[in-house]
């Protein structure tokens, strides 16, 4: 497996919040993790449902730009943005995926100038990395210790 993946695309697109993958917030059923987090920054449920609604993960970015964000904000986007990435791997198809990446370092590498969820030209903080990496760990971690009571059978070792 590759060291590093520095790019989400091609093979590893489905590591992207643009990346087609149905979460549910609050009952409401969102087609992207973009779509989702675009919505969460306001909350005016007229606006969360226009982003939800929108047609593509670009435009729900856009209506996301344009909001008034609500006050807290700053000190909620990266837990939401985990609880999101939580979800989206929920998904029997993705976590494979995601698993898949072994312990290859995860970098979200753009050239959109976003240096807080990724890193533009070698800078940024690359929290969606960071993100992807722990949630990978997470899995591997419920994993290990399934296999722990169950045994790599699947059989209740405590029997």
């Amino acid at each position: 497996m590759t060291d590093k993946i520095d790019r989400f695309v091609g093979d590893f697109a489905f590591l992207s919040n643009f990346y087609p993958s149905t979460v549910y917030v609050d009952g409401k059923r969102y087609s992207t993790v973009e779509h989702a987090y675009q919505a969460m920054k306001s909350e005016d449920p007229h606006v969360q449902k226009a982003i939800r609604e929108a047609k593509t993960p670009g435009n729900a970015k856009r209506l996301g730009r344009c909001v008034k964000l609500r006050d807290d904000w700053e000190s909620v986007k990266v837990e939401i943005m985990r609880d999101l990435i939580r979800k989206k791997f929920d998904n029997p198809f993705l976590r494979p995926l995601l698993l898949a990446t072994g312990d290859a370092y995860l970098e979200e590498g753009n050239h959109w100038n976003d240096r807080f969820w990724g890193v533009c030209k070698g800078t940024g903080r690359n929290m969606l990395g960071q993100l992807l990496m722990q949630v990978r760990d997470e899995i591997n971690l419920e994993i290990e210790a399934e296999e722990h009571v169950y045994g790599e059978d699947g059989i209740d070792s405590q029997d």
